[in-house]
């Protein structure tokens, strides 16, 4: 076998692959063999006709198909490895030359992975951002747990007022139609806190329990329902209780009820103590994606379009794959956001660009810094991954890791020691 190697445009060569005639000889009786029970031919019982008197019922070609395919399946591998190009989507094949008894010939044209030129990559001046944790935010937490700690009370007098919780049966319609998934019986709608549509809450304020009252509103033009979206709707709507949440005191007592803390003080600086350490991290990770974005803008490289749409079609498997734990699949995610295939491409394409040269850079600075991943560091990467599925079987897990996922456990391990290379060396400026 020999191949010939030939630029045809930038990111895209094309290989002229010779293989011997006996090779290709081997490949049609291959195709034989697992053709031949096919053919019917008068004299013979089915099957057991020869190769060359199938050949000259149904013509020369009729095992050529397979053998093409058997013959590409065993020297394309090979080809690209000895031309040490790196192909980015499937090739475009063409026969050239094909007989019995010659020489087996055909083209594939490659895409292939771009050339990338690094431009500054150490050393980069990049801000950082700090995130101070305030009192307000501390008060805030405070106050979420106060709500999770409150108590429910049906108010037996007055009428409903914001911060009340109205237990409601209610009938939505659409030009006098009752429409899907407008109707509920003893629903608890917390006034003030924009559940429903419009000013549907706001509607409800002042009345009674046993009350009626038809209620209009009109949906959001992007409500996500498109025999929804704009329409004017009226509910019918009825109050069969009222409801009213009792806060408890925040005070040391407080502390002691709804967690491990015997004051409000430690309480307090258990929330700063996690807010801060929330924060910490996200202004690291925030800094760590400022230098890799730097770093590959100074990047020049010609990315083939087919990369960021390959990694379009893996984000939307992802997509899928996770759909499918929530009981749905992308046509329903489709109807229920109101969008379709074409619009969540769109939305990914941004992430799939900067992910696309981020790897091809991240590569490069590899090959440049000659960055490996020894077996200790994978080790440790295994065991590490391992302990978030539990503490029990996590040697079991790591080993299922380092033998399932190693080239996975190589890259996360690599990229780790990238992003320290860049962090390290970079300037902090104001």
């Amino acid at each position: 076998m020999s191949s010939k190697l030939e630029t045809i445009e930038k990111n895209v060569v094309q290989l002229e692959v010779t293989v011997e005639a006996d090779k290709f000889n081997l490949a049609l009786k291959k195709s034989f063999n697992k053709n031949s029970k096919k053919f019917n031919v008068p004299g013979f019982r089915k099957g057991k006709a020869p190769m060359n008197i199938i050949k000259k019922f149904y013509g020369e070609g009729v095992f050529y198909e397979d053998a093409i395919n058997f013959v590409i399946d065993d020297t394309y591998t090979d080809v690209i490895k000895e031309n040490n190009i790196k192909p980015v989507d499937y090739p475009e094949l063409d026969v050239k030359q094909i007989e019995e008894g010659k020489e087996f010939v055909y083209t594939a044209k490659v895409t292939v992975k771009p050339e990338v030129e690094l431009g500054e990559y150490k050393g980069v001046e990049v801000k950082k951002v700090e995130y101070p944790v305030t009192d307000e935010e501390i008060d805030a937490q405070i106050k979420e747990l106060q709500e999770k700690n409150g108590r429910t009370e049906t108010k037996t007098e007055g009428a409903i007022e914001k911060g009340d919780i109205a237990v409601i049966d209610f009938v939505g319609y659409v030009d006098g139609v009752a429409f899907e998934g407008g109707q509920a019986k003893d629903y608890s709608l917390e006034i003030g806190s924009a559940s429903f549509v419009d000013t549907f809450e706001e509607q409800l304020i002042g009345l009674k329990a046993g009350d009626s009252k038809n209620i209009n509103v009109t949906f959001p033009d992007e409500y996500g329902n498109e025999s929804l979206n704009g329409k004017p709707a009226v509910f019918e709507v009825t109050v069969n209780s009222i409801k009213i949440k009792e806060l408890p005191k925040i005070d040391d007592e407080f502390a002691k009820e709804a967690s491990e803390f015997d004051t409000l003080d430690e309480l307090k600086a258990d929330f700063r103590k996690k807010l801060e350490e929330a924060n910490s991290q996200k202004a690291k990770k925030e800094f760590e994606e400022s230098i890799i974005d730097t770093v590959c803008n100074n990047a020049t490289i010609d990315i083939p379009e087919v990369m960021f749409k390959n990694e379009t079609d893996n984000m939307l498997k992802d997509l899928e794959y996770r759909l499918k734990y929530q009981g749905l699949d992308l046509k329903s995610y489709y109807q229920y956001t109101n969008s379709s295939e074409d619009k969540v491409r769109e939305y990914m394409k941004e992430s799939a660009e900067k992910k696309v040269k981020t790897e091809l850079v991240f590569e490069k600075i590899a090959e440049v810094e000659k960055i490996e991943a020894i077996d200790e560091e994978l080790n440790a990467k295994a065991y590490e991954l391992a302990k978030q599925y539990g503490e029990k079987d996590v040697e079991k897990n790591a080993e299922f890791l380092l033998k399932a996922q190693k080239e996975t456990l190589k890259l996360e391990v690599i990229n780790e020691k990238i992003i320290k290379l860049l962090v390290e060396s970079s300037k902090v400026i104001a």
